[in-house]
């Protein structure tokens, strides 16, 4: 059985990722190594091989058919200094401990509300809080960047510590700063260094050691958060995330399947984390696209108006009627591309994919922008095309290749939150706010890459309709 080639070596591929950056390593490399190469392909970094692996059929093979062999997520060592080498949370975990606490996390959020009426409600009243700011600007320049990072946040808050925090609230403003801060430098060219030579990039200064006060700080504030709830928790009505974590590891022994304090901080941050960052950085790029296309802006504004008016709230029971706006969204999502490489994966047995033989412990990138922008699925892959999910009678259409949120075991759990969360936002802002760019100012649908890839900093106009 054949191996995957080893197409480029430690010195080259670092001293080629220094140079450039980890943009365009995702962006650039990859794509290139999948077309000269094949959609299997290894690379050496440091002492460790690295498969990714491109396209939509071998994605799927990879997260979904062989879900179980590639469940488990490989050694970070950035991770394991942020989470103090408990191997704990729910996005680096594995095993047992990674399945209980996910299964434990899903029920929760759902219980409450997630995916429901109450969710929704919240993400309205939300709504409200949003338009209200962005009145406040009066039509004139300003970055939505903030404005999204508190409205999004506040949705996950009110789940995982059952609060919202006013917009105004320094201490929030600053664990937003320091998620959005620590979110781009684990992506960044110096989060590949340390987690390749730690060794040697602990010692070295840079930014990357930033990255490890701000985590500290964020899972201190959470820590505040456990510390509160504890004080009044009434075991028989718990009140959100927090609250039935504490009363569930009474059940436990000391430490048994990740039942302890540390890890509640821990799994609460992972939520705060990933219930943020990627649906705020999907909006903006929401914005991005619906300015530099505003006939399509207009056109789902037709659809806003026809189907709501521009009086009533937007409802989840709204969207089987507008199907331009929901082909619009998922267009975005595609095109945003806010998750390039998955999350990393470890084989946990010798395996064959794609012909390849796959050892045990080797590490594997499932590279879900070869999925988005696979040719061989989309008919204009690198165009912005709502058509995509649109079919010949302007009906929506579901798109198997469509997997902004992976697939498989590693799904993100929030998938249903978010996607209640930017259609009722984004319907709720062009219902009542036309968006342009500031006279003078270039849109770019270039990204800047960190675990999520986020668009470059931007203003714009909200003018009221």
């Amino acid at each position: 059985m054949k191996e995957p080639k080893c197409m480029i070596g430690c010195s080259f591929f670092c001293m080629t990722n220094v140079v450039m950056g980890c943009d365009s390593l995702v962006l650039v490399s990859c794509p290139q190594l999948a077309k000269t190469y094949g959609n299997v392909v290894s690379v050496r970094l440091g002492g460790d091989k690295i498969v990714f692996v491109s396209g939509y059929k071998m994605v799927k093979e990879a997260v979904v058919t062989q879900a179980e062999n590639f469940v488990d997520r490989p050694y970070s060592a950035m991770a394991d200094r942020i989470y103090s080498g408990t191997s704990g949370g729910l996005f680096q975990s594995n095993g047992e401990i990674w399945k209980k606490q996910r299964r434990f996390a899903l029920s929760t959020l759902r219980t409450f509300g997630m995916g429901k009426n109450i969710a929704e409600q919240s993400i309205c009243e939300e709504l409200r809080h949003l338009q209200e700011e962005m009145e406040k600007e009066k039509g004139g320049p300003f970055n939505p960047g903030t404005l999204f990072n508190n409205a999004v946040s506040n949705i996950i808050c009110q789940l995982v510590m059952g609060k919202r925090f006013d917009y105004s609230n320094h201490n929030f403003q600053i664990m937003l700063q320091y998620i959005s801060e620590t979110l781009r430098l684990q992506g960044s060219i110096w989060g590949l260094l340390y987690d390749s030579f730690p060794g040697v990039m602990k010692y070295l200064p840079g930014p990357h050691n930033k990255v490890f006060p701000s985590a500290k700080l964020i899972e201190n504030f959470i820590g505040q958060e456990v510390n509160r709830h504890k004080k009044n928790l009434d075991c028989n009505n718990p009140r959100d995330y927090i609250d039935t974590f504490l009363i569930e590891m009474k059940k436990y022994k000391e430490g048994e399947l990740g039942f302890t304090e540390t890890n509640m901080a821990l799994c609460s941050v992972d939520l705060w984390l990933a219930g943020t960052e990627t649906t705020s950085t999907t909006m903006l790029w929401a914005l991005v696209y619906l300015m530099k296309y505003p006939e399509i802006q207009e056109k789902v504004q037709v659809e806003i108006d026809r189907v709501i008016g521009q009086n009533r709230q937007p409802s989840m029971a709204d969207r089987p009627n507008m199907p331009y706006t929901d082909a619009v969204i998922h267009e975005i999502q595609r095109m945003g591309n806010i998750v390039p490489l998955n999350g990393p994966r470890i084989a946990a047995k010798d395996t064959t994919l794609g012909g390849y033989f796959i050892p045990k412990g080797t590490f594997l990138l499932p590279f879900l922008t070869s999925v988005l922008f696979d040719k061989n699925e989309w008919k204009t892959p690198d165009t912005f095309n709502p058509g995509h999910f649109l079919d010949a009678e302007g009906k929506f259409v579901k798109r198997e290749a469509f997997l902004p949120f992976s697939a498989g075991k590693r799904v993100c759990l929030g998938e249903g939150l978010a996607k209640m969360e930017l259609f009722l936002f984004l319907v709720g802002l062009l219902q009542k706010f036309s968006f342009s760019v500031p006279d003078g100012d270039e849109l770019t649908t270039e990204g800047i890459t960190g675990v999520t890839r986020a668009p470059v900093p931007f203003k714009l106009h909200a003018k009221v309709r």
